[in-house]
C-alpha cells in the first residue's frame, strides 16, 4: 500500500464521524456517560487509522495524536452549527483520549512485531514507552 493510499481509511472514518455529527439526534442508550464511551470508541478507530497512515508515511506517531485531537476539536465546533447538537469539551477529551489510546496501542503492537530500529514507531513520545 502506497503512502497516499495509507491515508484513505483515516479519511473515510473521518467522513463517517462528520456525517454522524451532522445528525440532529443519534440513538443512544439512556446510560450515564455512555456518550463519552461512544466518543472514545469512535475516535479510537480514527486513532488506529491515523497511526497506520503515519507509520506507512514514515512520520512521527505524535502526528497521529495531534491530527486526531484536532479533528475532535473541529468536530465539536461543527456541532455548534447543527440544530439539536452542541459542543462539549468533555466529548473532546473523550475523543482525544480514544485517539491517544489507539495510537499508543498501535505503537506497542508495532514494537512487538519487531519494527526495525529507527522506524517512525520508535519515536513515540509516551511516558514509560
Amino acid at each position: 500500500m502506497g503512502r497516499v493510499a495509507a491515508w484513505v481509511p483515516a479519511l473515510a472514518w473521518a467522513a463517517v464521524i462528520f456525517s454522524l455529527s451532522a445528525q440532529p439526534t443519534l440513538p443512544a442508550p439512556e446510560v450515564p456517560y455512555v456518550d463519552k464511551v461512544l466518543h472514545f470508541g469512535a475516535y479510537a478507530v480514527l486513532g488506529a487509522c491515523l497511526a497506520f497512515a503515519v507509520h506507512r508515511s514514515s512520520l512521527p506517531m505524535a502526528l497521529a495524536v495531534l491530527l486526531g485531537a484536532a479533528y475532535g476539536a473541529s468536530d465539536e465546533i461543527h456541532q455548534m452549527f447543527v440544530p439539536g447538537r452542541s459542543p462539549d469539551v468533555f466529548d473532546w477529551v473523550a475523543d482525544a483520549a480514544g485517539v491517544a489510546a489507539a495510537v499508543y496501542l498501535y505503537s506497542r503492537w508495532r514494537v512487538r512485531r519487531g519494527a526495525p530500529a529507527g522506524a517512525a514507531v520508535a519515536r513515540v513520545p509516551f511516558p514509560g514507552a
